[in-house]
């Protein structure tokens, strides 16, 4: 299992070709399998951890900063603002305000002068973008984050605010987070061409469709996902999903590949993609979003696989 490393976008930044997010970390993951599954991603050689000040109440990012204490330089992280933080009723957002306070909490929670890529979480359709994107400049300035980022942006947000950037001379983004999985395929249309186009690093979010492709929701399960989040069956809802499933887990099966592991691979060799976020509740559960690292993705192999479902239309529809 030998780690490959490929750059961030053009920021010439080497991260592994695998980023271990840390949403489970304090929740689903107590400290224990937490330390756990750090330690197996440093084994394998991952340098590059995806957290967000909202995850478990900021008790992610607490976990993360003391473990990576002994290897802050060796580490490249990640963490987020936007989703509401607190009761007050500014606790939210990618205002100036919030922004300015949260990376604060954020930077004394991961026991860190500075965070590596700063995302804005989600867009926010009530500040002026010219606002948020100033407040990041300035902590790029200040040396409190390196490289600005956007996750679960559309295409057309990304480009105005990097317009907006080169114009008032501010640090643009630097790398996306959007969600991309054989089961959806929208990033494909606009996002990751865009990417491409802008060399713009690229970690893609829930390369297992959470938990679908792995086949576990094809036996009678309590927990997971699907069980504890209405989310995830409103997102991944509808026949030809399931298909897709049945026929994925079929192949996987036929051609002696672990679905996880096949699943992560096929994201992985998106030409766009940086790395893949994987997850997992368990150092054992880990063990298989890593195989991916041991596969061999062909060109053939990776158009079979893409031919299990639906490609979306181009993005002029022709």
């Amino acid at each position: 299992m030998k780690m490959e490393y490929k750059l961030l976008g053009n920021t010439g930044v080497k991260v592994s070709r695998l980023c271990m997010g840390t949403m489970t970390f304090g929740k689903e993951a107590d400290k224990n399998a937490s330390v756990a599954i750090f330690r197996r991603c440093r084994e394998v050689g991952i340098n590059f951890f995806d957290c967000a000040n909202s995850y478990v109440g900021g008790e992610s990012e607490r976990i993360l900063g003391e473990l990576i204490r002994d290897c802050r330089d060796d580490i490249v992280i990640t963490t987020k603002v936007f989703n509401r933080v607190g009761a007050d009723i500014n606790a939210g957002g990618t205002s100036r305000r919030h922004i300015m306070a949260s990376v604060e909490q954020s930077l004394k929670r991961l026991n860190t002068d500075h965070i590596d890529l700063y995302f804005l979480h989600h867009f926010d359709k009530d500040t002026e973008m010219e606002d948020s994107l100033r407040a990041l400049d300035d902590l790029v300035k200040q040396g409190k984050i390196l490289y600005p980022a956007a996750s679960n942006y559309a295409s057309w947000q990304i480009m105005k605010a990097q317009a907006i950037s080169m114009r008032a001379g501010w640090s643009p983004f630097r790398c996306i987070q959007p969600m991309y999985n054989l089961l959806k395929r929208q990033a494909e249309v606009e996002i990751l061409p865009m990417a491409a186009s802008e060399k713009l690093g690229v970690i893609t979010y829930g390369p297992l469709a959470g938990g679908l492709l792995t086949g576990k929701y094809l036996q009678a399960v309590s927990t997971g996902r699907f069980i504890e989040n209405k989310t995830y069956p409103k997102r991944y809802d509808g026949a030809q999903i399931q298909e897709t499933i049945r026929e994925f887990m079929q192949f996987a099966e036929e051609h002696g590949y672990r679905a996880a592991a096949l699943a992560v691979a096929w994201v992985s060799h998106h030409p766009a993609v940086t790395a893949p976020i994987i997850g997992a509740r368990s150092a054992e559960q880990l063990e298989d979003s890593l195989k991916a690292l041991e596969i061999d993705m062909t060109p053939e192999l990776y158009q079979q696989i893409g031919g299990l479902s639906v490609a979306p239309p181009l993005a002029s529809d022709r």
